[in-house]
């Protein structure tokens, strides 16, 4: 059992703790909460959240999620400072959602990593702390030791990559099918920020077509198309909205329904890439050891043991 604790702190969002607490709520994870003080934890909803656990809690924890830090400039005391890195150098995963980001640099740990916070707090983040590489476009970062979300719907991504990585991308892609989810949003992709002057047409009908077809070849022309505006019009929105060229939104795909069928099928290497769309099993090895740094052989006897 994967034991991951939730950090929690009055004022707290409780959105951003939902997100954790959906994702972890099933086997293999064990989800609980603690808090510095345990009793009523107030949030910025107005309701109070009612935590009995204290630090110590985190000395048991395999993966310990920071579900926001509000106000973002809020010194830390040493305490939770000391419980934090005392937990990351038994081995354990620190993760933050939005402004939790705030809290992982106050330890030290993301100094001279990449970060991802919020938009609205990475001047300040950088700011406060210069040793951190603040990067305010990304979805997440994920360092393996320590990861890091941007806004707070980004927590929901961060925390399906996790899954993705302990347990394989099948039951993650199982996990984002119950919570209705994309099963799949890389990092790198850009946040969509509210200030833009108008919202962009939503791409869903397209992403929802194109995932549903991924077998056929698929141009631009034909996901243009499907919305009936011109494929530079599109690529446009791609760019915006993803932060991703069509093509290389589609190769993602391709790859994330890969993993699937070498995790839960024994279908020949050759068989699979006609099903997702990559032609030749020669084309897929090539695409896949690009995007992982290893073989489909060597990732199914990782997953299945053969």
């Amino acid at each position: 059992m994967h034991r991951v604790v939730a950090l929690v702190t009055g004022p707290q969002a409780s959105f951003e703790l939902g997100c954790a607490a959906a994702v972890f709520r099933e086997a293999p994870y064990r989800f609980s909460v603690c808090t510095e003080r345990p009793g009523n934890v107030r949030t910025t909803e107005g309701f109070d959240l009612v935590v009995t656990s204290g630090l110590r809690a985190l000395d048991r924890a395999d993966t310990v999620v920071v579900p926001g830090w509000l106000p973002i400039n809020r010194e830390p005391t040493q305490s939770v400072l000391r419980a934090l890195t005392r937990a990351h150098r038994r081995g354990a995963r620190l993760v933050s959602i939005c402004s939790g980001a705030y809290l992982l640099a106050a330890t030290g740990l993301l100094d001279g990593r990449r970060a991802a916070t919020h938009w609205r707090y990475a001047d300040e983040l950088q700011h406060r702390f210069p040793a951190v590489q603040v990067d305010p476009d990304v979805l997440y970062i994920d360092h393996g030791d320590v990861a890091t979300s941007g806004g707070s719907g980004t927590g929901i991504d961060l925390c399906l990559q996790l899954v993705r990585r302990d347990c394989g991308a099948a039951h993650a892609a199982r996990v984002a099918r119950q919570m209705v989810m994309p099963p799949h949003r890389e990092g790198g992709q850009t946040q969509y920020r509210t200030e833009t002057p108008q919202s962009p047409q939503s791409l869903g009908v397209v992403l929802d077509w194109a995932t549903d077809h991924l077998a056929e070849p698929i141009t631009i022309d034909d996901l243009a198309a499907r919305v009936n505006v011109s494929p530079r019009t599109l690529a446009r929105r791609f760019e915006e909205q993803l932060g991703l060229a069509p093509g290389q939104w589609l190769l993602t795909q391709r790859i994330a329904r890969t993993r699937v069928l070498l995790e839960e099928t024994d279908l020949p290497v050759e068989t699979i890439a006609t099903r997702v769309g990559l032609s030749s099993a020669t084309n897929l090895r090539r695409r896949f050891r690009a995007a992982l740094h290893t073989t489909p052989s060597a990732y199914r006897r990782a997953y299945q043991g053969k």
